[in-house]
C-alpha cells in the first residue's frame, strides 16, 4: 500500500511493546473492510509490516484472535471476520466477581462471559456475542464480538490513586472494569462523585470518565436511589407531553351519568400508612339466605390513560409502580395515582365495579362487571381495622365483610393454597432520611381481609377472560422444577419433615410448611420451600396459580401501580361498550368505546415486557434496601449479635441478625480447625473431622467484623453455635451428633 496506514490506538500499543503491530481494533477494521477472506502474506503487507520479527508478533495476535472468536481461518491460512448470522444479541449483565452474562434478545440459553470478554463492556449494554465453548459447569461461554449499544453514559463511584493516576471504582456491583479520570483538580481519595463516561470500555484500552458532581464522602439515600434507578433503566421522570395531558385531564369534568351510582353505599379503602394511591375500595352485605354480596369498586384508570397516549406508552415503559423505603416511583404521574385516579374519602371518583355473590359457605355464585361511580367514605388503615375502629356509615359493611372473609379463608384452607409465615420490615428514619430502626411488621387481619376480597375479584376477571375465550392476560405461576423438588424433598428429609414422592401439589407443600412452622426458628427454615418454587409471570396461557392453588387467575384490582391490571380493564370495557350478548356485563348506556387494537402478538409482547419490569422493579428495590441496611449496620462493627442461618452454600452461610433483622455472611474460611464440606443436598456445611453440621435455620451468635456499604456486604465471624436436630448422610452420623461448633480459640 502507498498510503500510510493510521492505527488509532497505536500509541497505546507503542506504550505495551517495544516494536509495535497493528491493534487488535484495526487489523480487524481492515479485515472487514477487505470484503472477503484475506491470506496471511497479503495482511502483513497491507498492514506494512516487513520484518521477521513484526510478522511473527501478528502471527501470535492474529492466532489469539482466532482463538477468542474474533476472527475466522480457513484451510488456505486466509483470515475474515465471523459471520454475523452466528453472533447473538443480548443484554449484557455484569456480576460483582467480574464475569457477566449476555441474555439473548431470543429467548434463547444464557452465554458466561468471562472477566477477561467484559473488558470491553459495561453492565447493561447490548452486544453481539459468539459461543465459544461449554465450560466445566456446562454453561455456554462465549466471546464479545461487538458492543452495538453503549448504554452506560454515567457512573457513581469513589476516587481512589494506582500508582499515581486517578481512578474511579463505581459503587455499582455489577460495574468491575477499572475507569480511568480526566483530572481536574477536585479528585480527592475516597470522594463520591458522579462522573460522565468520556470513552468506553474495549478489550485494548480502559474506560475513562470525567468528574461531573461532587457529592462528598458518604452516599445518601436519596441518591442511592437515584443511581439504583439509573442502573436498572427505570425512569424517574414523564415526558412533557404525559404530564401535560394529565394536567389536562385534571382540569376536565367527567360525565357520570351513564355509570351505575353507588355514591350511597358506604364504601371504605383500607391501605397501608403511607399510602396515597387508592386502587381499591369494597363494600359488602349479607343475607342470611342468600350469603354476601361483595362489590369490589377499582379505579376506572383506563377511563383516563387511553391506549396509545403518551400517558399509556410512559406507562407501559415503567411496567409498574417501584416502592422504595419513603419514597415511590409511580407508575402514572402523581396528579394521576395519587390524585384523579385515588380512591379518595369525600370526593366522586370514576370506578369499574366487580359485583360479586358469594354462597354462604364462601363460593362465587355469579359476578358483574361494570362501571361506576362511587364517594368513598373513609380512608382506614390496617392497623385500625385490625385494633377494631369501627365507625358509621361503614360499621355494617366491614362487619359483613369480616364475616365473608372467614369462610373464604376456610375454602382457602380445604383449597390447599400455600401459607407462608410472612412478615415486613418496618423502617424508621431520620430527619436525614438514614435508617434509624428496623422493626418486623407481621401480616394483620385486615391485611388478609382486603387480601381475600382482591383475590375474589381477579378470580372473577381471569373467568371473564376465560368463559368469553378472551385474548388477555393471565398471572401463571406453574408447578416447581422437579430438580428443586428432589433437593427440597432430601433437605426436609434431613429434618425428619416428609413430602410424598412424585411433583408434590400445593396441599403437600403446605403440609411440608405445617411440620417446618412447629420446628425451632420455623419462619426461617420455609424459605427453603419458597425458593424452590417458580417465579410467577404473564402469560397469554392459562397455566393455572400452583401457589394459590387457582386453575386460573390474573391480575385487575391495581391498575394505578401495575400495567397488566390495565390491560384487563381495558378488556373488560371493550366488551361492556360492545354490543356482545353476556350477562357478565351490565351497560348503563352504550357510549362509543375504543376496543384494544393489540392482538396476540401484542399482547405476548405486554405480557414477557410486564414480567421483566416486575423482577426489574424487585432488583432495584432489594439493591436500596442492602445498602440501606449495610449502612445502618455499621455502627455496630464489632458488636456481637444473635442470628439464624439462612442460607448455605460452598463458600460459607448467610445469618440473619434477629436483633437488627439485617443479613450477613459467615465465610468458610472463618470455620478453623476444620475442613468444611457443603452438601448439597441437606443444605449445610459439615465438618470433615469433627462432624460439626452449619445448617439453615441454626441459631448463632457472632461478631459484626466489616461492613462495606458499596459492596452490599456485611462480614461475620462465628463466635457460638446452637444447631437444629438433623439427619445427614450415615457416614456423617457418628460424628454430628452433639457437635458444637466453640468458636474461635482465644
Amino acid at each position: 500500500m502507498s498510503k500510510k496506514v493510521v492505527d488509532p490506538d497505536y500509541e497505546i500499543e507503542a506504550l505495551k511493546y517495544a516494536k509495535p503491530i497493528p491493534s487488535r481494533r484495526f487489523i480487524l477494521t481492515v479485515i472487514v473492510d477487505h470484503n472477503e477472506p484475506i491470506a496471511f502474506k497479503r495482511l502483513a503487507k497491507e498492514l506494512q509490516l516487513d520484518s521477521t520479527d513484526l510478522r511473527q508478533a501478528l502471527k501470535s495476535r492474529l492466532r489469539a484472535m482466532v482463538r477468542e472468536g474474533q476472527l475466522v481461518v480457513d484451510g488456505r491460512n486466509a483470515f475474515a471476520a465471523p459471520s454475523k448470522t452466528e453472533l447473538i444479541r443480548g443484554r449484557v449483565v455484569g456480576h460483582a466477581n467480574g464475569s457477566g452474562t449476555l441474555i439473548p434478545d431470543q429467548g434463547k440459553e444464557n452465554i458466561f462471559l468471562s472477566p477477561r470478554e467484559m473488558q470491553s463492556a459495561f453492565d447493561g449494554d447490548i452486544a453481539e456475542a459468539r459461543i465459544l465453548r461449554r465450560d466445566r459447569r456446562g454453561r455456554s461461554q462465549g466471546h464479545l464480538v461487538e458492543v452495538v449499544q453503549q448504554n452506560t453514559k454515567t457512573v457513581l463511584g469513589r476516587l481512589y490513586r494506582d500508582n499515581l493516576i486517578w481512578m474511579l471504582d463505581s459503587v455499582n456491583p455489577r460495574i468491575t472494569q477499572k475507569i480511568l479520570v480526566d483530572e481536574t483538580g477536585l479528585e480527592q481519595e475516597g470522594l463520591i462523585v458522579y462522573a460522565t463516561i468520556t470513552k468506553q470500555p474495549d478489550f485494548e484500552v480502559m474506560a475513562t470518565c470525567q468528574i461531573k458532581e461532587v457529592l462528598g464522602h458518604q452516599l445518601s439515600t436519596e441518591v442511592k436511589i437515584a443511581e439504583s434507578l439509573r442502573n436498572s433503566a427505570i425512569p424517574r421522570t414523564f415526558s412533557e407531553t404525559a404530564l401535560s395531558d394529565a394536567a389536562n385531564l385534571e382540569l376536565q369534568s367527567f360525565n357520570t351519568e351513564f355509570r351505575e351510582d353507588l355514591r350511597a353505599y358506604p364504601f371504605i379503602t383500607i391501605d397501608g400508612e403511607d399510602a396515597k394511591d387508592f386502587d381499591d375500595a369494597i363494600y359488602c352485605e349479607q343475607s342470611p339466605d342468600e350469603g354476601w354480596r361483595l362489590l369490589v369498586a377499582i379505579a376506572d384508570v383506563a377511563h383516563y390513560v387511553t391506549e396509545g397516549s403518551s400517558l399509556d406508552k410512559n406507562a407501559f415503559e415503567r411496567g409498574t409502580s417501584v416502592y422504595f423505603p419513603g419514597t415511590v416511583i409511580p407508575m402514572l404521574p402523581m396528579s394521576l395515582s395519587n390524585g384523579l385516579c385515588s380512591l379518595k374519602p369525600g370526593v366522586d371518583r370514576l370506578v369499574l365495579v366487580c359485583d360479586i355473590r358469594i354462597s354462604n359457605t364462601g363460593s362465587v355464585m355469579e359476578y358483574q362487571f361494570y362501571e361506576g361511580v362511587i364517594c368513598s367514605t373513609a380512608r382506614l388503615t390496617y392497623d385500625q381495622v385490625a385494633a377494631g375502629f369501627v365507625a358509621e356509615p361503614w360499621e355494617k359493611s366491614l362487619f359483613s365483610a369480616k364475616m365473608l372473609v372467614s369462610k373464604l379463608l376456610v375454602r382457602r384452607k380445604k383449597r390447599g393454597a400455600l401459607d407462608f409465615e410472612t412478615s415486613e420490615l418496618d423502617f424508621t428514619f431520620d430527619k436525614d432520611g438514614n435508617i434509624s430502626s428496623i422493626n418486623q411488621k407481621s401480616r394483620n387481619d385486615a391485611m388478609q381481609l382486603i387480601e381475600e376480597c382482591m383475590l375474589c375479584a381477579n378470580i372473577c376477571a381471569a373467568k371473564f377472560i376465560d368463559e368469553l375465550n378472551l385474548k388477555g392476560l393471565y398471572r401463571v405461576h406453574e408447578r416447581p422444577d422437579e430438580k428443586k423438588i428432589f433437593s427440597l424433598r432430601k433437605f426436609l428429609n434431613s429434618l425428619n419433615v416428609t413430602l410424598p414422592e412424585g411433583l408434590p401439589s400445593p396441599v403437600d407443600l403446605q403440609g411440608a410448611l405445617d411440620q417446618l412452622n412447629k420446628k425451632p426458628n420455623g419462619q426461617v427454615l420455609q424459605l427453603a420451600i419458597l425458593r424452590s418454587l417458580s417465579q410467577a409471570k404473564y402469560e397469554l396461557r392459562n397455566a393455572g396459580h400452583y401457589g394459590l392453588n387457582f386453575t386460573m387467575y390474573t391480575h385487575f384490582t391495581s391498575p394505578i401501580r401495575r400495567y397488566p391490571d390495565l390491560v384487563t380493564h381495558r378488556l373488560i370495557k371493550s366488551i361492556i361498550h360492545s354490543t356482545s350478548t353476556t350477562s357478565l356485563v351490565k351497560r348503563v348506556v352504550n357510549p362509543s368505546y375504543t376496543e384494544q387494537s393489540f392482538g396476540r402478538d401484542g399482547l405476548d409482547i405486554i405480557a414477557e415486557h410486564c414480567s421483566f419490569t416486575e423482577r426489574r422493579a424487585e432488583k432495584a428495590v432489594y439493591e436500596v434496601l442492602e445498602w440501606m441496611k449495610c449502612d445502618y449496620i455499621a455502627g455496630e462493627i464489632g458488636q456481637t449479635a444473635d442470628g439464624i442461618i439462612t442460607h448455605v452454600t460452598n463458600f460459607g452461610f448467610f445469618v440473619q441478625l434477629t436483633k437488627f433483622y439485617v443479613d450477613g455472611m459467615v465465610h468458610v474460611s472463618n470455620l478453623i480447625n476444620d475442613y468444611y464440606h457443603f452438601e448439597q443436598d441437606e443444605q449445610c456445611l459439615i465438618g470433615k473431622r469433627s462432624g460439626i453440621i452449619f445448617g439453615i435455620g441454626d441459631s448463632v451468635s457472632v461478631k459484626i467484623a466489616r461492613v462495606n456499604s458499596d459492596e452490599r456486604k456485611i462480614d461475620l465471624e462465628i463466635i457460638s453455635h446452637d444447631p437444629l436436630s438433623r439427619r445427614v448422610s450415615s457416614k456423617r452420623q457418628s460424628h454430628s451428633k452433639n457437635s458444637r461448633y466453640k468458636g474461635k480459640r482465644k
